[in-house]
């Protein structure tokens, strides 16, 4: 006897995967919605996923340029462009807020946060 394989949303409701039609990628799986037999994803949660993918890229550039702007402080060099650049890198969570379709927020992606995973 061959095992059931469910899918579940992101509600915990779970249909037969061998009978749901399901997005062409698992891009924003956490935010599948089961409508009957079909998995929509639903635009309000993928934001949060998209926001936290885009705070986790930007982690290790954030700190990097902590490093570089202290080293500019003690050599009194400018620190201009390195404050803009902090600054892009904490508004960049946001860059999806104003998409209104899946492929709007994938193509959203900041370039400050390097390249897409999408």
């Amino acid at each position: 006897m061959a095992a059931t394989t469910y899918i579940v949303d992101k509600d915990g409701n779970q249909i037969d995967a061998s009978t749901a039609t399901v997005p062409a990628n698992r891009d924003f799986r956490g935010a599948w919605v089961l409508n009957g037999s079909v998995i929509s994803e639903d635009l309000t949660k993928a934001k949060e996923i998209f926001a936290d993918k885009v705070r986790e890229a930007r982690k290790p550039l954030l700190e990097a340029l902590d490093t570089d702007f202290m080293k500019a402080q003690e050599t009194s060099a400018s620190t201009t462009a390195i404050v803009a650049s902090k600054q892009a890198l904490r508004n960049a969570p946001a860059a999806g807020d104003s998409a209104s379709t899946m492929a709007e927020l994938k193509a959203a992606w900041p370039s400050c946060c390097g390249d897409s995973p999408y």
